[in-house]
């Protein structure tokens, strides 16, 4: 009999760049993404599979990196850039030849072969779609997928609860239109939660503003059907004390029914466990019930952290230096405070052998956890979740450490691996907790997207979104297709403004040039195509010239096709 479970989720997101730019900021990204991370998943979730053993895993993916990874841009582009990997690798061959370098040279040959490899399973065996060898797994229930926020919007900060459930709305027709149904559970963007409260504007943005009712993110998530999302750590430790409940059978799909208290002679102190899954809210008897798993930050820091965790062993490969024009990497680790220009040749056995000791250590972690915890606890759960661009982009040998960990655990009776529907259903809550607004973010605050720096970002989204509510309110009701058009190209351009990496690169100062460019530019464009609603719609003429360039936009930002007024509507 198995101590507890384990559920490993992996949060899937890359920004949406097709069709701004090549490198580093365009389409490169989510190539470089697909061939790091999402491939290499693949490989070693379709190897468990063929082997008899059911991953389990819970996977997060992005409307965006959907939206992506079918676009037929994408498609094209990929083979560009897996042909572009392979012709600069021959190159890097030959240059180490001259040099001298036999090892350096060799590992350039295995760089060839890997991206010729790839390249070929690209085409032949996916059919350059990604998605659908995703859907695939996900049909047969080998794992779990589920939703975000239309563009990984950060949604406590949002102004209006009209853009709060455009986010939410787009983001899961989105995913019913991908993979044929509705997802169970849906990720926070940066795991960003906020309560019902009276809110008012942030002073940094605007000087402040009359705080008003807002409802909860878990209120609107719940109203659109979704069951379950994940909250850091530090938030369970900050929340409320756990209210005991009872639970009604669910009905047409969802996981739960309604949670009604229970009598107040049961009601007191429960103590509240990371190891345990919680209903959401202290309102939960207006809604259907959502629940949240808490992520194990103890246990996860020996993974992304590059200090403490595995990916910083010496032999396996450094991230920060590379070869160009291929961009290839020939060097390890080495050691963490050793400089780019000590760092030694990359030794790929060496690694090899690391990760698979790694995967049983973190397995006895996992294990020794959980059985801790079962003797206070009935049926325990460790929620391990990361980024998947973790493993393999930043972490070479990351997807072998998670095949092997998957297949370690799968053979372990005492670790039920599971995906968060299973348990969910298997072990529902008996109590409810109230949560505090909060991030995974720096001391689990909003700051690291809402500072100085950012404050600028924020006036813009906020203009934008107003201006948004209100054109909905005159024009939402048409059935003008061209109007709708319009319409429904102004909600991307908001959605796209309103994406957490951009005020995340300028705070992190990780490309602050870039981000503010895309800001500036989708502002700018809703503002046009804003115009142009209201000019149609009062039957103003709009010249050629200015058809011609709201089809520019259109093609550029071309995701969400069934983006439309009502998801603005009350």
């Amino acid at each position: 009999m198995s101590d507890g479970a384990f559920c490993l989720v992996l949060h899937t997101h890359i920004p949406y760049v097709l069709g701004h730019g090549r490198w580093p900021h365009g389409h490169h990204m989510i190539c470089e993404a697909a061939a790091d991370s999402y491939i290499p998943l693949l490989w070693q979730l379709q190897s468990l599979v063929s082997d008899g053993i059911r991953p389990g895993v819970t996977i997060g993916l992005t409307p965006t990196v959907m939206e992506q990874l079918t676009d037929d841009r994408f498609k094209h582009w990929m083979v560009d850039y897996l042909d572009f990997r392979v012709l600069t690798a021959r190159w890097d061959y030959e240059e180490w030849k001259r040099l001298g370098e036999g090892h350096l040279q060799h590992l350039a040959w295995i760089w060839e072969e890997h991206f010729s490899n790839m390249r070929r399973y690209f085409i032949e065996n996916l059919g350059c779609d990604i998605l659908a060898a995703f859907r695939a797994l996900y049909q047969d229930e080998q794992i779990e997928i589920i939703g975000s926020a239309a563009t990984h919007g950060y949604l406590p900060l949002l102004r209006e609860d009209a853009s709060v459930r455009a986010q939410i709305r787009q983001g899961l027709a989105s995913f019913e239109r991908h993979l044929g149904r509705r997802p169970h559970g849906f990720w926070l963007p940066e795991c960003a939660y906020r309560p019902r409260c009276h809110w008012g504007e942030p002073p940094e943005i605007r000087g402040g503003s009359p705080p008003r009712f807002r409802l909860g993110i878990e209120e609107m998530l719940a109203d659109e059907g979704v069951a379950f999302f994940i909250v850091d750590t530090h938030m369970l430790g900050r929340g409320g004390w756990p209210l005991p409940v009872d639970l009604a059978p669910g009905g047409d799909g969802r996981l739960f029914g309604r949670i009604t208290r229970r009598p107040e002679h049961d009601e007191g102190r429960w103590p509240k466990s990371q190891h345990s899954a919680y209903f959401v809210g202290d309102r939960f008897e207006d809604h259907s019930a959502i629940a949240c798993l808490v992520r194990d930050d103890a246990v996860c820091r020996q993974v992304w952290s590059a200090d403490l965790g595995y990916p910083g062993d010496p032999d396996y490969l450094e991230f920060h230096k590379r070869r160009f024009p291929g961009r290839h990497r020939y060097w390890r680790i080495t050691a963490r405070d050793a400089d780019l220009g000590h760092k030694w040749a990359y030794e790929p056995e060496w690694a090899e052998s690391k990760a698979p000791q790694h995967a049983a250590h973190f397995l006895e972690t996992i294990k020794g956890t959980l059985h801790q915890q079962s003797r206070e606890y009935r049926r325990p759960v460790l929620c391990a979740a990361f980024d998947t661009e973790l493993f393999g982009h930043w972490w070479h040998e990351g997807p072998r450490w998670l095949g092997t960990l998957l297949r370690y655990a799968n053979a372990d009776p005492a670790v039920d691996v599971v995906t968060v529907s299973q348990y969910l259903t298997e072990s529902p809550p008996s109590s409810a907790i109230v949560l505090p607004e909060g991030s995974w973010g720096r001391n689990g605050t909003h700051e690291v997207w809402l500072n100085r720096e950012t404050a600028w970002v924020w006036r813009h989204i906020y203009d934008a979104e107003m201006d948004m509510v209100a054109l909905v309110r005159e024009w939402g009701d048409t059935v003008d297709p061209r109007l709708r058009e319009l319409i429904g190209q102004a909600g991307r351009e908001l959605l796209l403004l309103q994406a957490s990496d951009l005020p995340f690169l300028v705070s992190t100062k990780s490309a602050v040039e870039a981000a503010a460019w895309r800001v500036n530019a989708h502002f700018t464009d809703y503002k046009k195509v804003a115009d142009l609603v209201r000019r149609y719609g009062m039957h103003v003429p709009i010249t050629d010239e200015e058809w011609t360039a709201f089809r520019e936009v259109s093609q550029r930002n071309r995701l969400f096709p069934d983006c439309g007024p009502e998801w603005w509507r009350p």
